[in-house]
């Protein structure tokens, strides 16, 4: 694998640390600034919403940008978007820093995935990716913890100043090692637009949605799950959110190795896993070993499915991935925060802790049906008919990137 993915890596750690760790920090945030609890939770949901807004839209603004002077500048927009949530004199002004952090996070994954591709063989494409993704998940198991412990010993401001540090080496080391890469001739919006427009590529995001989503259903309540179902105390809820985010490590580094192999079949195993992992949580929650068990599987199952689910966006939208790659980023956050509402509605309705469970499942349920929809289709399409963005065939014809995806065993995708 190149170096170069290692400061992609980077950049990830960075992104992901940011998301997450404000979840542990909330009562020190709202304190400060003197608000509610649920008031500073706006500062989760103006982030997921800033991914979701922000992914289309930084993407499209850099399509005649190189995408290696696009990575640098999204990393800049999230060092400012750090730095202002660090130094924030009102809670205004941290939610509008959230944001701007928030605006990098889609294109730079979407991007970040596209060159990822490029830089290796068309047969370790997805384990590029995986590879990129490792730093999101690591943030998970090392940066989310330390994060919080910073934040809670010293201030919350200070860890937004190291993960504003982080940006800079992750800026760095994408100037350093990310080779700029030519842009696809004849490549414009229009044609990236074009891409959308196949039914294989919403599928993929449909998947995309309700396939994290399910594990977003059950970890959103992992809180109360653990400490009024299992029996565990408060104390200990830090630890299982290290053994999820060691289960995402895992899970990504298999999604990616054998989605390289054989694309669809890992998607039917991960997501047909999932679902009966996440069903069978509702029971496994009444028992400590057991829970934490579980923990892990959903964790692993869950970040498997993201390096095909990612590849399979690129593999479809060949010749013009950029927004579609980008889009798909955001998908996570949209399954991510329609998971979550559901998994309160049902608990609001008076199920119980675990019932969350049940959504997340019958979620992934329907990701894996799409995902046989989504293969049958591909069946009954003439051999040979692989273009996906209608109106870029030059494009395709110059991008090697395209040309390789092209290349690849319909069976592999």
């Amino acid at each position: 694998m190149p170096l170069a993915l290692l400061a992609l890596a980077i950049g990830a750690f960075g992104i992901g640390t940011t998301e997450f760790v404000i979840m542990g920090l909330l009562p020190e945030v709202a304190a400060d600034f003197d608000v509610s609890i649920p008031l500073a939770g706006y500062l989760v949901t103006g982030y997921a919403l800033g991914v979701v807004l922000g992914a289309p839209l930084m993407t499209a603004l850099g399509t005649k940008v190189s995408r290696k002077r696009m990575l640098m500048l999204l990393m800049g927009l999230f060092i400012v978007g750090n730095v202002l949530s660090a130094l924030a004199p009102a809670f205004g002004v941290m939610l509008i820093g959230r944001v701007v952090a928030s605006l990098a996070h889609g294109a730079f994954f979407g991007i970040g995935s596209v060159v990822a591709a490029e830089l290796v063989a068309p047969e370790k494409k997805a384990g590029a990716i995986a590879m990129m993704f490792t730093g999101l998940t690591v943030a998970n198991v090392v940066g989310v913890p330390l994060g919080t412990l910073v934040g809670q010993s010293v201030g919350w401001r200070v860890t937004f100043g190291i993960v504003a540090a982080l940006g800079v080496v992750g800026l760095l080391g994408v100037a350093k090692l990310v080779p700029d890469l030519p842009k696809p001739e004849g490549v414009r919006l229009r044609h990236e637009l074009a891409a959308f427009r196949n039914v294989q590529v919403l599928l993929a995001m449909a998947m995309t949605v309700l396939g994290f989503g399910g594990v977003f259903a059950a970890i959103t309540y992992i809180t109360p799950m653990m400490t009024e179902v299992a029996g565990y105390a408060d104390s200990s809820v830090t630890w299982l959110l290290v053994l999820f985010g060691l289960g995402m490590v895992g899970g990504n580094l298999i999604g990616g190795k054998f989605a390289d192999r054989a694309l669809m079949p890992m998607l039917y195993v991960s997501l047909g896993a999932l679902a009966v992992v996440l069903g069978l949580f509702t029971l496994t929650a009444h028992n400590k070993v057991a829970a934490a068990v579980s923990i892990v599987l959903v964790g692993a199952l869950g970040f498997a499915t993201v390096p095909p689910l990612q590849k399979r966006v690129l593999d479809q939208a060949a010749g013009a991935p950029t927004l579609a790659s980008a889009v798909n980023i955001g998908a996570f956050n949209l399954g991510n925060a329609l998971a979550a509402w559901l998994g309160g509605v049902v608990i609001a309705a008076g199920l119980g802790y675990t019932a969350p469970n049940w959504v997340g499942a019958l979620l992934a349920a329907s990701a894996l049906v799409l995902a046989f929809v989504s293969a049958a289709l591909e069946r009954r399409r003439p051999a040979g008919t692989r273009v996906v963005a209608s109106g870029a065939p030059a494009a395709q014809a110059a991008d090697p990137a395209a040309q390789a995806a092209a290349a690849v065993p319909a069976g592999r995708s």
